[in-house]
């Protein structure tokens, strides 16, 4: 079983996902329009430059999104409720990604010890996700 997170914009997937490959690493393998889908004569005009669907790949770890419809009867609420976490093995890489991902955010709370980890922040990124860095401590056997 996979379980991965995929994160819902507001128009902002494109910039989103170019930030975090930027930010993490890895590599985009798809980034495909609503405009590009085969009814899209179906999707709304406004739609077709939209994404609607995203998938960037980090050390075999899978990160994917999408863009709401203009014209969705639901209208977009941001992401709420949830926080990307990521574990790194080293307080220097723990506060570039700290850094990087913060870069036009809001810290939540500064990257600092903790009595479980080495290094632990919470931010949330100028796209509104909610990341956590967290390079744990070992633990005492």
């Amino acid at each position: 079983m996979l379980l991965n997170a995929y994160l819902t914009f507001d128009g902002n997937c494109r910039a989103a996902f170019e930030f975090y490959r930027h930010c993490l690493g890895g590599e985009i393998v798809a980034m495909h329009t609503f405009g590009e889908a085969p009814a899209e004569e179906a999707m709304p005009t406004a739609a077709h430059d939209k994404i609607m669907h995203a998938r960037l790949v980090v050390d075999g770890q899978v990160l994917m999104g999408s863009d709401t419809i203009p014209e969705c009867p639901v209208p977009y609420e941001g992401i709420k409720g949830v926080s990307l976490t990521l574990g790194v093995d080293t307080p220097e890489e723990a506060e570039r990604l700290f850094q990087a991902l913060a870069d036009d955010g809001t810290v939540q709370m500064p990257l600092e010890e903790t009595f479980w980890a080495k290094r632990f922040g919470m931010l949330v990124d100028r796209f509104g996700v909610a990341w956590m860095v967290n390079c744990e401590k070992e633990m005492p056997t």
